[in-house]
């Protein structure tokens, strides 16, 4: 006995696939005698057919996902396309490093660890791409200051 016309006629009643259409399988002789779509209807209306939820994507492992990367995961040179500075651009580079070596400048300054001659001078020497880092004119100073 093949259910094919009456899972067809469903669907379309139904308004989905044919996928989305079940049938009971206790009550197949009664959906193998519907040859109408009024007979179909009446077994919608009896629950011999009936029609199942829509599947969907779980969200779950993009959401997984996306914690990791927030926590600096998933990051490594297998992930990252384009080159360094499509990631981050080299103005934006130079703007992080010259905000820290500036800061650090001002508290030097504010420190006393230096006078406002040499803060200038270095200040200058920043501008001009003498300091890798802050690190770097921590080092350069410490060795000024002992000639």
């Amino acid at each position: 006995m093949s259910l094919k016309s009456q899972k067809r006629m469903a669907a379309e009643i139904l308004d989905v696939g044919e996928t989305r259409v079940w049938l009971d399988p206790e009550q197949t002789e009664r959906i193998d005698e519907a040859i109408t779509r009024q007979d179909i209807r009446n077994l919608i209306e009896g629950g011999a057919i009936k029609k199942k939820p829509k599947k969907g994507n779980s969200k779950g492992r993009s959401r997984k996902k996306k914690k990791q990367k927030k926590k600096g995961r998933r990051k490594g040179h297998g992930k990252r396309k384009g080159k360094k500075t499509a990631r981050k651009g080299s103005k934006e580079k130079w703007m992080e490093q010259i905000r820290a070596i500036r800061n650090r400048l001002k508290e030097m300054k504010e420190n006393e660890e230096i006078t406002n001659d040499e803060y200038w001078k270095l200040y200058d020497m920043a501008n001009g791409g003498v300091f890798r880092n802050v690190k770097h004119l921590e080092n350069y100073t410490e060795n000024k200051m002992e000639r």
